[in-house]
């Protein structure tokens, strides 16, 4: 049995699909695992377990019968995590984390120390450092919706935004794979091409076949909205990645490709997918 954390968000949803249809007639099961789900929230087939990866006693009931874990960076303690992951027999642990635990540790401590805890868990890890998510775009929905507009700060900052669904992809490919081919490596997850905000308001007018205004903000204005959902520290640290990247953090990488045999995505192509949610 695979488990898969964070089973009902944007990169979690689409791996639980990916493994329940690989594992078909072959006997592998799925369960995915949220602080808030249910079998209506998973394929058929697919077990839903609620549980909060804030505290990772309440993993022990998915974890029974599991032999890979897919772990989101989560909660506050990932050494008891992943001690509950070893008394239940896991075998095998795939960590998505951040780009920023690699270029920027310091700002993304949460994410380096989880890392920490994989490394030195004894098992056989994969680490996924996915960069910017192209779901992010999913900020703009309501605005877009009501009034045609997309607003973010550092209009023409160019980053390799990544499919939420090639993460999963990459994510499916090392969880079913056999024997050590993925373990011990830490793979760096980007697009294709860097886009900017601007570019990515003009692929979302595309995929619409009607026009959204671009609104630069200021760094400032930005950090005020953020600030409301995201802490102080996370939110400066991820505005300084948008505004000032690192050669590292503009750099597209070969990871996806290496591990599913195809180039990543553009944005282009997930604003298509989800234009739905822009109309």
């Amino acid at each position: 049995m695979i488990v898969v954390t964070g089973a009902t968000g944007n990169v979690g949803r689409t791996l639980v699909r990916l493994l329940a249809e690989a594992g078909e007639g072959t006997g592998e099961r799925v369960t995915g695992v949220a602080r808030r789900i249910t079998e209506a929230d998973v394929p058929p087939g697919v077990r839903a377990v609620a549980a909060d990866l804030g505290e990772a006693e309440s993993l022990r009931p998915a974890l029974e019968g599991a032999r890979a874990l897919f772990l989101l960076v989560a909660g506050e303690d990932p050494e008891g995590i992943v001690g509950a992951a070893k008394a239940a027999g896991v075998r095998g642990l795939v960590l998505l984390s951040s780009l920023g635990a690699g270029t920027r540790p310091q700002v993304y401590a949460h994410a380096a120390r989880f890392e920490a805890a994989v490394r030195e868990s004894g098992l056989q890890w994969t680490i996924l450092r996915s960069g910017g998510l192209a779901s992010n775009a999913f900020a703009w929905a309501e605005p877009v919706r009501r009034h045609r507009t997309a607003a973010a700060p550092f209009a023409d900052v160019g980053l390799p935004f990544v499919d939420p669904d090639d993460v999963a992809a990459v994510g499916a490919a090392v969880l079913r794979s056999e024997g050590p081919v993925h373990a011990g490596a830490t793979y760096t997850l980007t697009g294709p091409a860097p886009t900017t905000p601007r570019e990515r308001a003009a692929a979302i007018a595309e995929a619409l076949g009607e026009p959204v205004r671009f609104v630069e903000q200021t760094r400032e204005e930005a950090e005020a909205q953020m600030a409301a959902f995201m802490p102080l520290p996370v939110v400066r640290g991820t505005l300084a990645v948008l505004g000032d990247p690192t050669p590292e953090e503009r750099q597209v990488r070969p990871d996806v490709e290496r591990v599913l045999g195809r180039a990543p995505r553009t944005f282009a192509e997930w604003a298509v997918r989800n234009a739905g949610a822009f109309r």
